[in-house]
């Protein structure tokens, strides 16, 4: 699914407007009603809605949601803001005359004094204050009103936008000044800025409203941002042909574990196993090899010289694909085998974990990452490769530069692992769930989309496949044993699993 910037939504507003030959107003009433059906799905009549409308579009929306409460047998009440220093756009207008048409309204129309309505825990405020229509942060009395809903402890329903927050970028915006909403109905898709942790608290419960928006426009609309769901993996996932053999499916070299470490390396073969790869062969300490042909029979074991970390990485087998990183440790001997083979393999590879730490302890590295090549950082990875950032949309600007420069894709692994592509394009991921924060997830994670790669798929494709499958793994898990029993392998247990819910229609 695309998201869309908010030029690009108003867009496709008017693009549906012109191709379903009906009005501004009609739009507004196809969102109004659709909302105005969530809140009649949650509250009795008899809960007390007060709903503050704006100027703008969103104004608009909130004054016909009014009239469709009121005609329910609701009775709200209701604020319009109409002081001097702005004017009703021409769909919030025409709403106020319908409003105040039907008459026996509680409706206030503020135009310079307001003395706001007192507010409890037992009701139900409509923000329908600005919504995506905000061009600069709230000031003047807006900003004491938003503090005062906020402060209210009511339930809060922004539409479309908790107001004071901004469709994509949220930089230099006082938090203080921005709806705290505990459910946002917003339309047609989700905003990129409700993928940002520390916009969370704002957003509550979103709820994506199907307003029925023209599909040709939607097709038809350039987007960088794209949500992946469950039928984007399923359009992609190949049947396998009945004469294929172990080597058709691809080979993978995995360089990981280290003393004490060994876990990952047997989590990251199980999962590249897991996912379909033909044959895994992983490189580690000499010491490991019990270890290895016990818990991992499947998979081939190749010696590194030492007992105790890798001290060399042979980069001129061939291989399908090479991935290394997890549980490597960084001592000084596994740093040097990282940057000799840096500096002398000239494919795409996966980096993860300690691979990502050795380059952070040696940034020049960064230059020597073969062009194509996935790394696949968590938060603290990222920050001691490309410098400290302190919010997710920070960091995503700064992966999206650091993607274009060093011409590699970019997996953000996160609440919404972002996937990050040299040409700008980013994909989130929608599977998943909080038990996965536990120890190993990467590191399985890392072996699936390498097994994807060496079976094959394009290494932009496996990045965002093998996060979705992974994430539904986690759910498949989660539902069985609950998130604070899930560990690493429980994710690998349900891979398969995963795989054929995927492929279900």
């Amino acid at each position: 699914m695309k998201i869309f910037t908010n030029e690009a939504i108003k867009k496709i507003d008017r693009e549906t407007i012109a191709a379903d030959g009906i009005t501004e107003l009609d739009l507004m009433e196809r969102a109004a009603s659709a909302v105005a059906y969530e809140i009649i799905s949650r509250w009795l009549t008899t809960k007390r809605i007060v709903i503050f409308a704006g100027p703008g579009n969103n104004g608009g929306d909130a004054l016909a949601v009014a009239r469709m409460l009121y005609e329910q047998g609701y009775r709200p009440e209701v604020f319009l803001f109409n002081i001097k220093s702005s004017h009703l756009s021409e769909c919030c207008a025409a709403n106020r005359k319908r409003l105040i048409d039907m008459g026996n309204i509680d409706f206030t129309e503020i135009i310079d004094n307001f003395t706001p309505p007192e507010l409890g825990p037992d009701d139900v405020v409509v923000d329908g204050l600005f919504g995506s229509g905000l061009h600069s942060p709230l000031k003047g009395g807006y900003t004491s009103l938003v503090q005062y809903i906020n402060n209210s402890e009511a339930f809060i329903v922004s539409i479309d936008m908790p107001s004071g927050l901004f469709c994509e970028w949220n930089e230099g915006s006082d938090r203080r000044n921005i709806i705290r909403a505990d459910l946002t109905l917003t339309f047609g898709s989700k905003r990129l800025s409700f993928f940002f942790s520390e916009n969370a608290e704002f957003i509550g419960q979103c709820i994506v409203l199907d307003i029925e928006l023209n599909a040709n426009a939607i097709d038809s609309t350039p987007a960088d941002y794209y949500l992946i769901e469950k039928e984007d993996v399923r359009n992609m996932l190949k049947p396998r042909d009945p004469f294929i053999n172990k080597y058709d499916n691809g080979t993978l070299l995995l360089i990981a574990g280290s003393y004490g470490m060994m876990g990952a390396a047997i989590l990251a073969a199980r999962g590249a196993q897991r996912i379909g790869a033909g044959l895994v062969t992983v490189h580690a300490p000499a010491s490991a090899n019990t270890i290895m042909q016990t818990s991992c029979p499947e998979a081939l074991f190749e010696a590194d010289e030492s007992d105790i970390c890798t001290t060399i990485i042979n980069s001129k087998r061939r291989f399908s694909v090479v991935a290394l990183g997890p549980g490597m440790g960084t001592s000084d001997e596994t740093i040097d085998a990282v940057d000799h083979f840096l500096k002398n393999y000239r494919k795409p590879c996966l980096l993860d974990a300690d691979a990502l730490n050795c380059i952070a302890a040696r940034p020049m590295l960064l230059r020597s990452i073969p062009k194509g090549s996935i790394i696949t950082p968590h938060t603290g990875e990222f920050d001691r490769l490309f410098g400290k950032s302190v919010t997710d949309e920070e960091r995503l600007k700064r992966a999206i530069n650091q993607s274009k420069m060093y011409n590699i894709t970019i997996v953000l692994k996160g609440h919404y692992t972002m996937m990050i592509r040299p040409d700008g394009k980013v994909y989130i991921n929608s599977s998943g769930n909080p038990g996965m924060a536990t120890a190993g997830s990467g590191d399985v994670l890392t072996g699936m989309i390498a097994g994807l790669i060496a079976q094959g798929y394009s290494p932009d494709n496996s990045v965002w496949m093998g996060v979705y499958i992974h994430g539904r793994a986690g759910d498949l898990a989660a539902q069985k044993l609950g998130q604070n029993s899930l560990i690493a392998s429980d994710i690998i247990n349900n891979i398969g699993s995963a795989i054929l819910d995927i492929k279900r229609q």
